[in-house]
């Protein structure tokens, strides 16, 4: 019997010390699944680092104005003023979205590779020197590993812990990706370990994709005061620290006088207002296992729960 309750208490103890690592780890949760399913030319391309063959992509004799994204995860990777004509028979681009490419040399060492920072999937290569603009650099992407949003735009919001406003930014029609991550910091691609010392500086934060025929930024900014706390500094709920601020980071000068103009309304109604507004920096996405985080778990936000306001 003796023995019998000394294990019972070992097994007690071992239960809540899994349960302590789990949530200060934040659930190491990888989940390939949660990316689009992949035809098997698609899958060659952006999984195997094949390529398509030259001037047959869908976007290589393509000049519309939008957001190019990841075909397999949905994170924006360029926007379309970037784009350019270099009759090599690929898309071409002279600037990627801060924050949005990795970039590495092959494993033969030949070229320098393109990835999505986000999900890793294979785009293509970058060439420098060739002088096609005055940025000096072409980022030559398959058609394949991209897909494209019509006038697309893009928001960042930072409302504390990033599973929260992800879970509900991604119910809302006219999303068409949500990412976790990083922004507002001084360390580049941080991780979240980093990030969680409070030495870099970074908010936790979502970079939302958007079609401005079916929702605007307005719509979505709004959304943000309603799914959080504004009124909190530096914290949202149990989670405490500057990387848990409410801020928006504004892309141009519109989403910044309608962030002003949101909380002009807000201080009006009488709320203390903590949300920042700052100009938008590189955006880092944050690791695998936090992105779709309440989806892979099947729980529901803790501390970010819809209130209507406006």
């Amino acid at each position: 019997m003796k023995y019998a309750l000394l294990a019972m208490v070992i097994v007690a103890i071992s239960i809540a010390l899994m349960t302590f690592a789990f949530s200060k780890d934040k659930s190491k949760i990888e989940d390939t699944n949660m990316y689009k399913k992949l035809t098997p030319e698609e899958e060659r391309i952006i999984v195997q680092k094949g390529t398509e063959k030259p001037f047959t992509g869908k976007y290589n004799n393509f000049h519309e104005k939008g957001v190019y994204i990841c075909k397999r995860c949905g994170f924006p990777l360029f926007e379309s003023y970037s784009k350019f004509k270099s009759e090599c028979g690929w898309p071409s681009f002279d600037q990627e979205i801060p924050g949005a490419i990795i970039s590495k040399r092959d494993a033969d060492d030949a070229r320098t590779e393109n990835l999505c920072a986000n999900c890793g999937a294979h785009l293509g290569h970058v060439f420098k020197g060739e002088g096609y603009t005055e940025k000096n650099i072409r980022f030559c992407v398959n058609s394949i590993s991209m897909d494209f949003i019509p006038n697309g735009q893009r928001a960042i919001f930072a409302g504390g812990c990033f599973w929260g406003v992800e879970y509900h930014f991604k119910k809302i029609p006219g999303v068409i990706s949500v990412t976790s991550g990083f922004i507002g910091g001084k360390t580049e691609r941080p991780t979240y370990e980093q990030v969680c010392s409070g030495k870099t500086g970074h908010a936790e934060a979502v970079v939302i994709a958007f079609d401005p025929n079916k929702t605007n930024y307005e719509t979505l900014a709004k959304i943000f005061f309603e799914i959080h706390d504004f009124t909190q500094l530096n914290r949202q709920g149990p989670d405490v620290g500057e990387q848990y601020r409410s801020e928006i980071f504004y892309l141009n000068d519109e989403q910044n006088k309608t962030a002003e103009k949101l909380i002009k309304i807000l201080k009006d109604k009488g709320y203390d207002v903590k949300t920042a507004i700052a100009p938008a920096s590189a955006f880092w996405p944050a690791e695998q296992y936090h992105q779709d985080y309440y989806q892979k778990t099947g729980k529901t936000p803790y501390c970010h729960i819809y209130k209507k306001i406006f």
